[in-house]
């Protein structure tokens, strides 16, 4: 029998309908698509730049996923988490994660987690720029010089801390009260802040950041992670940590 256009349009949305249903039956497998369903004291910051910035250096189609999903899921298990504690909804996440022994003890993991994920990545995209390949200069340079010998031995430092960190996590470069630099590791979504310490530079090497473009070839994303760190934002910190 010959199709009519009326039978294809009634094919058609019998179709789209089998596939929204099955979008909503699945959609409770996976936080990532109900990220903004809990709203809270913490939201999404925006990311600043387009998503095709980094390119070829970081993927647009990478950029978008971590920051409008990933980021989104970190904000909303947050806010979720934090309905359990009013109290603590008021305060700057960084101060929640300085004194995380603070938190009730049934939520602490949730908020170390997601809080953790938001203040990290909140933390990382102004960090990068399309450097042209340029590096630290000033007071910054000069400090990393002293501590690390030249910015060769920072670079390698902070590449071996970044490629043996065991599966999901970050590196970084901290200062201490102490005002001296160190480059080390968190597994997971766990922050500096938590140890005291300032984060001024950090990498997130969970799979979501390169996959997409690299695949399991992490030294490769490391390397093009240098061509796109924006050093004033790190020297800015530098100096108001140390001012």
């Amino acid at each position: 029998m010959k199709r009519t256009p009326d039978s294809l349009s009634r094919r058609e949305a019998i179709r789209r309908t089998a596939l929204l249903s099955a979008v909503a039956t699945l959609a409770p497998r996976f936080p990532v698509a109900i990220a903004a369903e809990a709203p809270g004291a913490f939201s999404l910051p925006p990311l600043g730049y387009a998503f095709d910035a980094l390119e070829p250096y970081i993927d647009a189609q990478t950029m978008q996923i971590h920051h409008d999903k990933h980021h989104a899921a970190y904000v909303a298990n947050l806010n979720k988490a934090l309905a359990e504690a009013p109290t603590l909804a008021g305060k700057p996440i960084e101060a929640i994660l300085r004194d995380l022994e603070g938190v009730p003890q049934p939520i602490r993991t949730a908020v170390r987690n997601n809080g953790g994920g938001h203040a990290n990545h909140t933390f990382f995209w102004p960090q990068l720029k399309n450097n042209e390949g340029h590096g630290p200069s000033g007071e910054l340079a000069r400090a990393i010089d002293n501590r690390f010998a030249d910015f060769a031995g920072f670079q390698r430092q902070f590449t071996e801390a970044a490629t043996k960190q065991f599966g999901s996590g970050w590196a970084w470069l901290t200062i201490g009260t102490d005002k001296q630099l160190a480059v080390e590791s968190t597994p997971n979504q766990d922050t500096p802040l938590s140890k005291g310490r300032t984060p001024l530079l950090g990498i997130d090497v969970w799979e979501h950041a390169y996959y997409l473009k690299y695949q399991n070839r992490r030294p490769e994303y490391i390397a093009a992670f240098y061509r796109v760190i924006n050093w004033d934002v790190v020297a800015d910190r530098f100096q108001k940590a140390t001012g």
